[in-house]
């Protein structure tokens, strides 16, 4: 499968006649069919050319092109009353705040729970409730609920809310039988739901599944609003929410949600917010990762969430939710600084990591359904990084793990490709009991195992996943808007495709191809990216950035061209620099012009 999840096409002819790049893809242009649409666009709508083909591959007719073009909560934003348990769970929330109740937040060590902790943290402090924070260690703990946390906090709490977690623990919400309890959250569940109070999860297996794209914040978003209604109905008080919906599109984007439909409204609202530098955390994480733009989808998944994934890897687990949540200035730039830190440290360890996993996979061949590499003493904390890096360099879903001798197990992470619903690949391999547990959503998952049955279970999950075609399409496609002129490419033309974004999961950025490009200068920049500045031969020019090109055999080929021409591909963005603001190509492949 490519990248963007658009099938390959063995029938059609490579584009620009390209069927193996420097980086081994063949490039892939669009249908006939994608084309006469994307001209019908043009005609009825007056679009540019290249803005109509990425509407016409999205699918959108001309008569919805503007409302696409302007994605809004309003319009966009479901029933929250359609998820199963929503309006109970609202009620709830409703009547401990009014009981000025004792409550707690059980969350997830990654973006999505401390998003998640922290929206319902906002939502309970302006009725006036100050929440327990309790965030489990990685290594400790493990993820989700444990009997002897819950049991705890149900001994000091009247409510416990469990955030982006819950929808498997039986026994650990069992133990909290002294306190109600509330599960938000979008993890695949079992059949039988866990003894808690409410429930909200699209993908709880009486759901539809039609609002299973959603993240948990957005689920909890959803259920503030259930409540916000509610409240307002017997006249009471309803906190603003689209204040929060910053922290709703940072969970979307960083937990690999697809960004389409009302993904699409949360994220473009939560980015106008953003902008805005009113929550301090945001604001002194912004500052501490160098962002001085406003920040856009691209911003969220690589500046702003490993940072506060970094406390839950390697750090204290709950760094990320307290910086979301907290009004205090000093606090937030010191904890923005220590998961910057934190961050830096994470890439060390990860990188050594990264080069063994790598050969590991290498030496079990490239063919097959899962790319997949165990070893002792690996951090729990950056697994799921390693994972995403194998799965990338390998177009195939990626499983590593990291073992512990003396328990005798091996504590892993999954990442799947577009098309391939992982987490039910994972939660029915343990179900067969090939793992000690094990669970997640399409695209990430989460596993432990025996040691002793780790080749096993990599064989059984790698045929579960061949079922759905994992490893069947060959040599990975790149797939491309079309043609584009180095001159065509102005800041104008980014700033309209920017509109059919946000782009990342299941609507991936426009890619387009230059033909025949000269390199007029190249160096490298940083920790082996280049910098290019490539012409047409007739006067115009683009300048490039290629990250990470030095890793592979694009950064040689370019830095030692000797005149030679290239197609190049890759999507456009905006630089700013200096106070000036400049188009330029992302640049992801290329291939000799012959």
């Amino acid at each position: 499968m490519p990248e963007d999840g658009r099938p390959p096409s063995a029938d059609r002819a490579a584009f620009l006649g390209v069927s193996a790049s420097l980086t081994g893809r063949r490039w892939q242009g669009p249908t006939l069919e994608a084309e006469r649409r994307a001209e019908a666009l043009v005609q009825a709508t007056a679009l540019p050319d290249p803005l109509a083909r990425v509407l016409a591959r999205m699918g959108v007719a001309p008569e919805a092109a503007e409302s696409y073009l302007a994605p809004t909560l309003r319009d966009l934003l479901p029933d929250p009353a359609r998820l199963a348990d929503c309006s109970r769970a609202a009620a709830l929330l409703n009547e401990a705040a009014a009981a000025r109740a004792r409550i707690a937040v059980f969350a997830d060590y990654d973006v999505d729970g401390a998003c998640s902790a922290a929206l319902l943290s906002d939502w309970l402090g302006a009725r006036g409730l100050r929440p327990t924070l309790y965030v489990p260690d990685r290594i400790d703990e493990g993820f989700g609920p444990n009997a002897p946390a819950m049991a705890a906090l149900a001994a000091d709490h009247d409510l416990i809310v469990c955030v982006d977690c819950g929808t498997v623990s039986h026994e650990a919400i069992a133990a909290a039988d002294s306190a109600r309890v509330i599960v938000l959250d979008h993890h695949m569940g079992e059949e039988a739901l866990p003894p808690a109070d409410a429930v909200v999860n699209p993908n709880r297996p009486d759901e539809p599944g039609e609002l299973g794209h959603l993240c948990a914040a957005a689920v909890v978003f959803l259920t503030l609003v259930e409540a916000n209604r509610q409240a307002r109905a017997g006249g009471g008080p309803a906190p603003d929410l689209m204040g929060a919906t910053d922290l709703v599109a940072l969970a979307t984007v960083a937990d690999v949600a697809p960004l389409t439909g009302v993904n699409r409204a949360f994220v473009a609202t939560g980015l106008r917010v953003m902008a805005r530098r009113a929550r301090p955390g945001l604001r002194a994480l912004a500052d501490a990762a160098g962002l001085a733009e406003p920040p856009r989808a691209h911003h969220l998944g690589y500046l702003l969430g490993p940072r506060i994934n970094a406390g839950g890897r390697i750090g204290r687990a709950d760094l990320g939710a307290r910086l979301l949540s907290t009004r205090d200035e000093g606090e937030a730039a010191h904890l923005a600084a220590e998961l910057d830190r934190l961050n830096r440290e994470r890439r060390e360890i990860q990188e050594s990591v990264v080069e063994e996993a790598l050969a590991q996979a290498e030496a079990r061949g490239s063919g097959g359904p899962l790319a997949w590499a165990a070893g002792e003493g690996w951090h729990p904390g950056i697994v799921g990084i390693v994972a995403a890096r194998l799965k990338e360099a390998t177009g195939r879903p990626a499983v590593v793990i990291g073992l512990d001798p003396a328990r005798g197990t091996g504590t892993g992470s999954a990442r799947s490709v577009a098309g391939i619903d992982l987490g039910a690949a994972v939660h029915r391999l343990a179900a067969e009991g090939w793992l000690v547990k094990g669970g997640g959503h399409r695209m990430a998952a989460g596993l432990t195992v025996e040691a002793d049955r780790l080749d096993g279970a990599m064989e059984r999950l790698g045929a579960l996943l061949a079922r759905q075609g994992a490893g069947a399409d060959g040599p990975r496609a790149l797939s491309l808007e079309g043609l584009l002129m180095p001159g065509a490419a102005t800041v104008e033309l980014v700033e309209m495709l920017e509109r059919a974004g946000p782009y990342g999961a299941a609507a991936p950025s426009p890619r387009f191809a230059l033909a025949s490009m000269q390199v007029i200068h190249v160096r490298e920049v940083g920790s082996g990216h280049l910098k290019l500045t490539v012409g047409d031969g007739a006067g115009a020019r683009l300048d490039c950035i290629a990250f990470g090109a030095m890793d592979g055999p694009l950064g040689a080929a370019l830095m030692r061209h000797d005149g030679a021409r290239f197609h190049l591909a890759g999507a456009l963005e905006l630089n700013v620099w200096n106070g000036r603001t400049r188009a330029q190509l992302r640049l992801e492949d290329a291939a000799p012009a012959g």
